[in-house]
């Protein structure tokens, strides 16, 4: 390892005891590393009493809200992290199945085709773990992770009376909020013991209006309500509305999700031009997206 390389700050914690001994567990053989190999520090929570950060994750909250079987219920969190991808990608073996890795501030968040940035405070920040029997179903995974956030956000709205913010998938894994992208979706996976273990993050705007937009600045426009949306509140109403879509997705296919999904993707009555090849010409055709 190199010695210059800086320490990672890994909070642990469990919605229930037996989450709990698996945090403890994993401290004590300090079984999570970092692609790196840079030195990482271990806590289970609630030790740590004064967070490392300016505004630090409310881990209790989250957890208060959560209402799960499986997914959000072991639980990571780090001030700082160079990707929370990495995180679970490279331990997910180590790792429970629903296991969910957040930062504050990715420094090396990562996307399609390799881009790399830097994600800043305000930013919600997740990975988390899932394993599927089907490979031929695992691309369509990201669809009903994009759907669950837009109907945790609906839901967050309806609860607390507020006008309901139109955020929009853009197809195949973007979120969309006044012709703006406010998050993004990335899954990757690996194929081991006849299983397919997905590794999916996302990112998405909470409280940071540049470079873009982002869920408070739209509701502040929109609402005399004081207010404001938490990473922790969307976080639990992600996990608790995808395990619901997740299990229907497993159990009846995506066709059971297909209405309300076309009801939020951005595309329908859009003009695309769609190039076909014949011979050595190249003919555009200009067609609408009717659903």
């Amino acid at each position: 390892m190199d010695s210059q390389s800086p320490s990672c700050v890994l909070v642990l914690a469990g919605k229930s005891s037996a989450e709990t001994e698996i945090a403890k567990t994993l401290k004590s053989n300090n079984a999570l590393k970092l692609p790196d190999n840079s030195e990482v520090r271990f806590f289970v929570h609630p030790e740590i009493q004064r967070p490392p950060s300016e505004e630090p994750f409310q881990i209790d909250l989250f957890l208060k809200s959560l209402s799960t079987n499986q997914f959000g219920r072991f639980f990571i969190w780090s001030p700082r992290l160079p990707s929370t991808h990495d995180v679970v990608s490279h331990n997910f073996c180590e790792l429970p199945i629903g296991a969910v890795c957040a930062a504050d501030i990715q420094s090396k968040g990562r996307g399609r085709s390799k881009n790399v940035w830097e994600s800043p405070i305000g930013c919600l920040l997740f990975s988390f773990t899932i394993q599927m029997d089907d490979g031929k179903i695992v691309p369509l995974l990201q669809y009903v992770i994009s759907l669950a956030i837009t109907e945790a956000i609906k839901e967050i709205c309806d609860k607390n009376g507020l006008p309901y913010l139109d955020v929009r998938i853009k197809w195949p894994n973007d979120l969309y909020l006044n012709g703006l992208k406010v998050g993004g979706i990335l899954c990757t996976s690996t194929y081991k013991s006849k299983k397919f273990n997905v590794s999916a993050g996302i990112g998405l705007n909470v409280d940071n209006e540049k470079p873009t937009v982002c869920l408070n600045a739209v509701l502040r426009e929109t609402s005399v309500a004081s207010y404001k949306f938490t990473r922790e509140d969307i976080l639990a109403a992600f996990f608790n509305k995808f395990e619901t879509l997740y299990n229907l997705f497993i159990h009846q296919g995506f066709q059971a999700l297909e209405e309300l999904y076309y009801k939020t993707w951005l595309h329908s009555g859009q003009r695309v031009i769609v190039q076909e090849k014949n011979g050595e010409q190249v003919v555009e055709n200009v067609v609408s997206i009717q659903v």
